[in-house]
């Protein structure tokens, strides 16, 4: 049972921590963009919230596969 455990908690963990620097460095970049150019808002928020839902499903993946772990 605790092997099964370590299992589930490492793969949500691994699998957690690059969709969140992905996400950091998406929305940092952005702010960066939007920074040095305010005019080009609109058309920076859209590709940058598309990007991160793309991001956080493969969180949601990882997690997935964390509940199928038997």
């Amino acid at each position: 049972m605790g092997n099964i455990m370590l299992a589930k908690a490492l793969a949500i963990g691994l699998g957690s921590l690059g969709p969140g620097l992905g996400i950091g460095l998406i929305g940092a970049k952005a702010m960066e963009a939007i920074g040095r150019n305010p005019e080009v808002s609109g058309k920076i928020l859209v590709p940058m919230l598309l990007a991160a839902a793309f991001a956080e499903a493969v969180s949601i993946y990882a997690l997935i596969i964390a509940f199928s772990i038997h």
